[in-house]
């Protein structure tokens, strides 16, 4: 069976409607033509009538169940265009069986009358409620895929925005930096304020992406390091053992930046005892880490850069990060994202 609904209206295909009326006119002339005293003429006339029937209580039916399509998914049966369809069936159904007793002239009426009411109206209920069942379940459809476009709608609206968080803070304390470095005439003011541009420049064009290649990541961690040494003065240390061939993977902008920021942000950082910070492979997975010596009134809450970082993992490639925190370290594990996977 193919049923369609296109603009209110519902639509069987022709080979359903005329294949199955057929059938029933054929299904009707069975007892004749079992009979023992089988007449063509009658079998013929009634099978006839019945695929005629049939015919104008499928169209009827179509147009009466389109001609006011619900506004509303209903689950329950309109008992009045039910009646209505029955009426105009029992009123057809009169016409074809007097057409019936003009041509078989021999036939009691009476009897014929009956019979081809009892089949009419159980044909037509039958029609009325599979058109039901048609029309709910594409109503029932319409609603699914509304709420799907809704929700699919909802979470690009909300990666949007995950997309578009920077840490206002951060900005505020490279300026503080770079005036401190400017008043002191430090040599590397210069440096700081192109590394500085050049990391709202890979910001700006970074942020219109979904993936870009973990070598242009790193180009943003470096650029994000630069500032930071400038403003710690060695508090921390960085090792990159990522090996070649990672560096043509993909991941979310701004994913090992933000990881890093997390790392100076949540723990101490002194230049007696530097915060050491690695990144490296094992086990088709980036991983950095840090040892955990957490700033006075720091919790163990994910921070909104771990958040964040989780929720473009999961609506993106519906796969997760793994977060491992045993008291003395800090790991985070990222799926290794291959261009052919995402792809």
């Amino acid at each position: 069976m193919k049923d369609k609904k296109m603009n209110n209206n519902i639509r069987i295909a022709p080979a359903v409607i005329w294949g199955s009326s057929i059938f029933l006119g054929l299904l009707s002339s069975v007892p004749q033509i079992a009979a023992m005293h089988f007449n063509a003429l009658e079998a013929a006339v009634n099978a006839g009538i019945t695929t005629t029937f049939a015919l104008v209580m499928w169209y009827f039916n179509i147009f009466m169940l389109s001609r006011h399509p619900a506004k509303k998914v209903k689950q329950t049966i309109s008992y009045a265009r039910l009646i209505e369809s029955l009426l105009f069936g029992l009123l057809i159904m009169l016409a074809l069986a007097w057409i019936q007793q003009l041509i078989l002239s021999h036939i009691n009426f009476g009897p014929v009358m009956l019979m081809v009411e009892v089949r009419g109206i159980l044909i037509n209920l039958v029609f009325y409620m599979f058109l039901h069942v048609v029309q709910q379940n594409y109503e029932n459809q319409t609603v699914s895929m509304e709420l799907e476009r809704i929700k699919s709608d909802n979470l690009g609206a909300k990666y949007e925005l995950l997309k578009q968080q920077v840490n206002p803070h951060f900005l505020f304390n490279s300026l503080n930096t770079l005036k401190a470095m400017v008043e002191t005439g430090d040599k590397d003011a210069v440096d700081f304020i192109l590394k500085l541009s050049n990391f709202y420049r890979y910001t700006l064009e970074s942020r219109k992406l979904d993936l870009i290649h973990v070598s242009e990541e790193m180009e943003i961690v470096k650029a994000y390091l630069f500032l930071q040494n400038a403003r710690f003065e060695g508090g921390f240390t960085f090792q990159d053992d990522l090996p070649e061939q990672v560096l043509q993977t993909l991941i979310p902008p701004f994913t090992l930046q933000l990881l890093v920021e997390n790392c100076i942000k949540h723990n101490i950082v002194s230049l007696e005892k530097p915060l050491h910070i690695r990144l490296f492979m094992e086990d088709d997975q980036i991983i950095i880490e840090n040892p955990i010596r957490l700033k006075m009134g720091e919790n163990n809450s994910l921070g909104v850069g771990l958040k964040n970082i989780q929720l473009r993992y999961g609506h993106l490639l519906e796969r997760e990060i793994q977060i491992n925190n045993d008291g003395k370290l800090f790991q985070i594990k990222l799926p290794i994202i291959n261009e052919y996977n995402h792809h």
